[in-house]
């Protein structure tokens, strides 16, 4: 089992209890382990009637259709549906499993028919069932970082295991990937995105460097996905380098005017308030300068934002702002005085504050920044994970770009998640596919095992 995270530790706990032996190598150390697993907070999934953790239905084909449409109809249909019919038994599976799902009757969590939210997040998902396939038998190695596969005839023959300074060669029976996309390797960033790969900040683990993926495809693996593409949401740009996770996004950009380092608007902060704004900043703040935007707030709109990682960087005067930011003072002011002048009230109930005449508009929540202090939010691309892995097929196994699979060679989570995700998102989805393949591929490994 390579890789720490959701999927890892199913595969590892559905084949440990098929009676396989098991040995789950985390590259990262304990106090690290996991991957991006430790910053989720809730799954996606089907149901046919109420749970204690999802309100109303939530059918497979309404699921399905949803996917496809998120994704512009990239999803591999037999595999999508699939998933989205095994996506019905998560919640069972890990309540069995000991992981406690946050219950709709508490009321502290928005009203959600599509989406279940872990009780004490990713961590204590992670906790839970590192127990559980401790308890099971299952032989975890830390620091663990499994490299050079080499594929002969359909059959993964050889790995090489590094661990504690030492390399040897291993012979696996079977082997499952669960060990994540590209995301933290700047290399592979910068071959794809050029320079502008130095402005991302890693949302997630560090451990997330592609290279057995790389290899593999090396190895005449079959690629799906785009090599080109990222989730990139907007991020405070004091963010850590890495493993900030979902605290360090930033949220409001309604409530003001962002601006890039020269203090000129670029985009309609108004066109899209729903939860796709956040990849939508992501990917326009890569193409600015620097890779940096600023959300300016006057009194009203610092009051209206929800609480951040981070507080704003406060000033009295759009002048003293600018100084602190290092941007042009005069051209900062110009900006703000275009935008306030265009400001529009709302005639009718109908109507929203919206901008007159202004390039670019902004169409709604257009109220004008007139009230000290101000306020800024410094944001910068954060880099989620990556849009190319390897192809499987329905039974998790590794295709192959000649024809086939390797027959012994399975994979789960993110290294396969660009089959259901080549572009585009939906909430709850990364962890849902780690945790319905990584099953599924504990399954099939298993029955390869035994055959």
């Amino acid at each position: 089992m390579i890789g720490g995270g959701a999927a890892a530790l199913c595969a590892a706990i559905t084949a440990r209890r098929a009676g396989c032996s098991v040995l789950l190598a985390e590259q990262a150390p304990e106090p690290l382990r996991g991957g991006n697993t430790r910053h989720s907070r809730n799954l996606r999934l089907s149901h046919d009637a109420p749970t204690p953790f999802t309100h109303g239905v939530y059918p497979a084909t309404e699921f399905w259709s949803e996917l496809a449409r998120a994704t512009e109809g990239t999803a591999d249909p037999l595999l999508g549906r699939l998933f989205v019919e095994r996506s019905a038994g998560i919640t069972d599976w890990l309540i069995e499993a000991g992981v406690p799902l946050q219950p709709i009757a508490g009321g502290v969590l928005p009203e959600s028919r599509r989406t279940a939210f872990l009780l004490g997040g990713g961590k204590t998902l992670l906790n839970r069932l590192y127990a559980l396939a401790e308890q099971l038998g299952v032989e975890i190695r830390y620091g663990c970082e499994i490299r050079d596969p080499v594929i002969e005839d359909g059959r993964l023959i050889t790995l090489t295991v590094r661990l504690d300074g030492t390399s040897y060669p291993s012979t696996p029976r079977t082997t499952i990937a669960c060990c994540g996309g590209a995301q933290a390797n700047r290399a592979w960033l910068r071959r794809h995105w050029g320079a502008a790969a130095d402005g991302f900040i890693n949302r997630g683990t560090p451990f997330a460097s592609g290279e057995l993926l790389e290899s593999l495809l090396r190895q005449g693996v079959r690629p799906v996905g785009d090599p080109k593409a990222a989730y990139l949401v907007a991020v405070d740009a004091r963010s850590p380098a890495d493993d900030g996770g979902i605290a360090t996004r930033v949220r409001c950009m309604p409530e003001g005017i962002v601006v890039d380092a020269h203090g000129r608007r670029r985009h309609d902060e108004g066109g899209d308030t729903a939860s796709t704004r956040y990849a939508l900043w992501g990917q326009r703040l890569a193409g600015w300068p620097d890779q940096t935007g600023y959300l300016i707030l006057d009194a009203r709109g610092l009051c209206a934002a929800p609480p951040a990682l981070y507080p704003p960087i406060q000033a009295a005067s759009l002048d003293e702002l600018a100084g602190r930011l290092g941007i042009g003072s005069a051209t900062l002011r110009a900006t703000v005085a275009d935008y306030n002048a265009a400001v529009r009230a709302p005639t009718d109930k109908r109507d929203d504050w919206h901008t007159v005449g202004l390039d670019p508009p902004k169409s709604r929540h257009a109220h004008p920044l007139i009230e000290p202090p101000f306020g800024v939010y410094p944001m910068r691309p954060g880099i989620t994970f990556t849009y190319q892995g390897l192809a499987v097929d329905e039974r998790a196994r590794v295709r192959l770009t000649a024809g086939g699979v390797v027959e012994n060679l399975f994979a789960a989570g993110m290294i396969m998640a660009p089959n259901l995700m080549a572009r585009g998102y939906v909430s709850g989805l990364a962890l849902s596919i780690g945790l319905v393949f990584g099953r599924l591929a504990g399954e099939e490994a298993a029955r390869h095992v035994r055959a």
